[in-house]
């Protein structure tokens, strides 16, 4: 009988330990989902929450609907701009954005003047892009000097000065490689008569630059009096090579 019982309790042992090994099995697999939701919805969460804050800046400003920047290049825009404020480019107190979206006809207005603590456009304009760089569209890039071609990239807007082209605005090349050759090429934000719609309705494209920003005479002094003395200004260009090595791009 001692042997009997012996084996009994060998098998309820045998049987037992199974059982909660098993239970011990499923518990860690609880908490291992358990802990992997947790990281998943955190990382969620972040992911709402740095998009919502784009989307949400960016439905509060009063857009023309004619004329809407694309939520896209606006979003690398703001990105590039807060990356330039964390690394002391711009003031903490700097709310004005300038973009131009050379992805788009030139024919169109594709420059806009953005006051992010108003939330409005403040100026939405006509603006050409480099004689080499191309006729209606742009698709060409350089940042060496006499290649009368436009450079993409952040700028840092700087003082101004009455030159060749009248009243122009100094810019300041931040992309190595890509538009930093900038204010050694006399790369500048200035008015010119070619720049204008009864233009665009003569020659099928309004006029080309040398590789400046040019902006419609009428527009030149209002739009360079307010975005000059280190404001931002973004020249987009879905280019990968560019969207993928800016350092004004890089998520932190």
């Amino acid at each position: 009988m001692k042997g009997f019982y012996s084996l009994l309790g060998i098998v309820y042992m045998v049987t037992t330990s199974f059982y909660f090994s098993g239970e011990n099995s499923n518990l860690k697999k609880e908490v291992y989902l358990d802990n992997t939701k947790t990281v998943a919805t955190n990382t969620f969460k972040k992911d709402t929450k740095e998009m919502s804050s784009s989307e949400e800046l960016y439905n509060s400003i009063l857009f023309e609907n004619d004329h809407k920047l694309n939520f896209d290049v606006f979003s690398k825009a703001i990105l590039g701009f807060n990356n330039l404020k964390k690394a002391g480019k711009l003031d903490e107190s700097a709310h004005l954005l300038t973009v131009c979206d050379f992805s788009i006809s030139s024919n169109t207005k594709r420059l806009w003047v953005i006051d992010m603590n108003e939330k409005k456009v403040l100026f939405n304009s006509l603006v050409a892009h480099g004689k080499n760089t191309g006729e209606e569209f742009a698709t060409n890039f350089s940042n060496i000097e006499s290649s009368l071609q436009s450079s993409m990239g952040f700028y840092i807007t700087e003082s101004t000065y009455n030159g060749d082209n009248g009243y122009s605005l100094k810019l300041l090349g931040m992309d190595k490689g890509f538009n930093d050759a900038a204010y050694k090429r006399a790369v500048v934000m200035h008015g010119a008569d070619y720049v204008s719609e009864e233009f665009a309705a003569a020659h099928k494209r309004i006029g080309r630059s040398w590789g400046c920003p040019a902006i419609p005479r009428a527009l030149t002094e209002p739009i360079i009096n307010t975005i000059k003395g280190k404001n931002c200004l973004f020249i987009y260009y879905p280019d990968q090579n560019y969207l993928s090595s800016s350092e004004w791009l890089r998520e932190a």
